[in-house]
């Protein structure tokens, strides 16, 4: 009994294995351009199983290359006859009649194929999608259409249609499809978004969009899926002040708590444009008031946003700073000085440190925080590397000295601990004990932090490149007392020390670095055409330095950053990528360039 049950499961695999053996020998043959070979399969495979769609296809394919119609029409009929519901299989025969220039009889079978459409959503899509394969987007235009009437669902076949009108190049009735989609399926908005923002051209693509959503919107203001389309638009365009506008007026409208403005500020300081972003922390300040979930961190980040908005706009005045300095007391005595507020306490004592000059009160401010009960362990290692650093602004070494050891003890095999590590191997390079510099630089070469590890790399060279140069080590230690000069923001006294380099020691080979601190003071004094020119003496007198990349790079930036001399960027930019496809500069170029070229890379 047992091996009669068997037999016909090994009839059934010999069977199965033979089909697919003949169908993998017919693909070969097909692909060979053996196409009279691969009918005979085709054929046996097909008839064998007239409703298995992929061997009527690879047979009918066949037929079309052997230019048989005679035959495929036959074909085409047969499978017809043996399969009604696939009224897709018409298309076939319409596409015959096209190869021998019957226009006629071919739309005669795509119309007859959509006149045998029924309320059948999986028939509906076969028979558009056969029409796109065959690149006759009106007819599966048609289909969708009156696949739509007979579905009674209106815009069920939208996001189809979108993807048709999207193959037939019709930008207006792609969109118009997309929105029609949204309006019947609200949750494919990511989606869509996603489509638009890879489709979409900036100019005439996000236009037609915008058009087409302000004439909705007018015209069912009810529904929000539009004005949420809309600010989503804005943002692609970098347009914060109008996504601001309607992200308000949704709000408003929806009674909502705020998350929508919130997160479009984030965006709006992400993307620099501070104004739009502080309007929007403002607004839920002001409006949503106190008890809105968002209150405190819009306090809290709008004190960053007017920070970097002055900082990085690099337009401002000594009464910008103070209204910011009032900004973070109002906050302060609002919430409090605690282990909670301890990060606006810190970012209060860079804005006096290093742009109010006001060392006292910012080691004041960060004495306050170090000595906090439940403040947590990393914070207070940040807070006391930043009161290391005014300490030794104001040339205070031995407490800077022992608040870095501190943070290295406390966070051993921490970055933070690295950072401390590097911050005091830089002390012995600034007293000029560079042996012992080098020792801590060394080991720190093997940081996992990566900005570490790179500084320390960059010290390392430096002191190996210029220490013992000749018998003397004193261009090396006043250039190294210069440098400290600059850290501490005693910029002239350090130019004039560096003045002295140049002139006593020229042939010590520190001309090009001198010039790159010196520039780099003309650009933390905001003099950017002095900067400009002192990097712009590197390549031409020491064009075969190693410092050439980093002027020309620094160059570029100034210019793109500052002076908002796009051209002029783009070209130095470009002179890195052909110039110098070496140097470490050459990704950000790389990147920057295309960027300001408009591709967006």
């Amino acid at each position: 009994m047992f091996r009669f049950f068997l037999l016909p499961i090994v009839f059934l695999f010999v069977a199965q294995n033979g089909t697919a053996q003949k169908a993998s020998l017919a693909r070969k043959y097909f692909s060979d351009g053996e196409f009279e070979k691969a009918a005979v399969l085709y054929k046996e495979l097909h008839e064998r199983n007239r409703t298995n769609d992929y061997f009527f296809e690879r047979y009918f394919l066949t037929l079309l290359e052997l230019e048989d119609y005679k035959e495929g029409e036959k074909m085409v009929k047969k499978s017809i006859k043996s399969a009604p519901e696939k009224i897709e299989r018409y298309v076939c025969g319409g596409t015959l009649y096209e190869r021998q220039g019957k226009r006629d009889k071919a739309d005669e079978q795509y119309e007859k194929a959509i006149k045998l459409l029924g309320p059948n959503q999986v028939q509906i899509v076969r028979l558009a999608n056969a029409f796109v394969k065959n690149k006759n987007y009106v007819y599966a235009i048609s289909t969708y259409e009156k696949g739509s009437k007979l579905m009674k669902i209106k815009n069920m076949f939208a996001y189809e249609l979108g993807s048709v009108y999207r193959l037939k190049g019709n930008l207006p009735k792609m969109i118009e499809s997309y929105l029609n989609c949204l309006e019947y399926l609200p949750n494919r908005m990511t989606n869509i978004q996603a489509f638009f923002q890879r489709e979409l051209s900036e100019v005439d693509g996000l236009s037609e969009l915008k058009k087409q959503l302000y004439a909705r919107i007018n015209k069912s203001p009810e529904i929000s899926i539009y004005p949420e389309m809309l600010i989503w638009v804005f943002i692609q365009q970098e347009d914060f002040e109008n996504a601001l506008t309607q992200s308000i007026a949704l709000d408003k409208r929806l009674i909502e708590n705020g998350n929508r403005i919130y997160k479009l500020a984030q965006t709006a300081i992400r993307e620099k444009s501070y104004n739009s972003g502080i309007k929007a922390y403002n607004y839920i300040i002001t409006e949503k008031g106190i008890n809105c979930p968002y209150y405190v961190d819009s306090k809290r980040h709008l004190l960053a946003a007017k920070r970097d908005k002055l900082v990085e706009g690099f337009k401002y005045t000594q009464d910008d700073l103070l209204e910011l300095e009032g900004d973070y007391l109002s906050f302060l005595n609002e919430f409090g000085r605690s282990s909670s507020t301890a990060t606006i306490m810190q970012e209060m004592a860079k804005l006096e440190a290093f742009y109010l000059k006001d060392l006292d009160k910012a080691i004041s401010i960060l004495d306050t925080v170090v000595t906090m009960k439940r403040l947590p362990r990393i914070a207070k290692a940040e807070a006391k590397i930043d009161l290391g650093d005014y300490y030794l602004m104001r040339g205070e070494v031995w407490e800077s000295s022992l608040l870095y050891s501190q943070v290295d003890k406390e966070m051993r095999d921490a970055p933070l601990g690295d950072m401390a590590r590097y911050k005091n191997a830089k002390l012995s390079y600034y007293k000029g004990d560079f042996e012992w510099a080098q020792d801590q630089l060394d080991i720190l070469k093997g940081s996992t932090s990566e900005l570490i590890s790179n500084n320390a790399i960059d010290l390392s060279v430096f002191i190996l490149e210029h220490y013992a140069l000749d018998t003397s080590a004193l261009p090396m230690q006043l250039f190294a007392q210069a440098d400290l000069l600059t850290f501490q923001n005693k910029f002239e006294e350090s130019i004039i020390l560096m003045d002295s380099i140049m002139s006593k020691h020229k042939e010590h080979g520190l001309g090009d670095d001198i010039l790159l601190v010196k520039s780099e003071i003309a650009l933390k004094k905001r003099e950017y055409s002095t900067s400009i020119n002192l990097l712009k003496e590197i390549p031409t007198k020491y064009k075969d330095g190693i410092l050439v990349d980093n002027a020309i790079f620094k160059m570029a930036k100034i210019y793109e950053k500052r002076m908002g001399e796009t051209k002029k960027a783009m070209e130095l930019y470009e002179k890195i990528l052909f110039d110098h496809p070496g140097s470490l500069y050459i990704n950000e170029a790389r990147k920057r360039y295309r960027k300001l070229r408009g591709d967006g890379a």
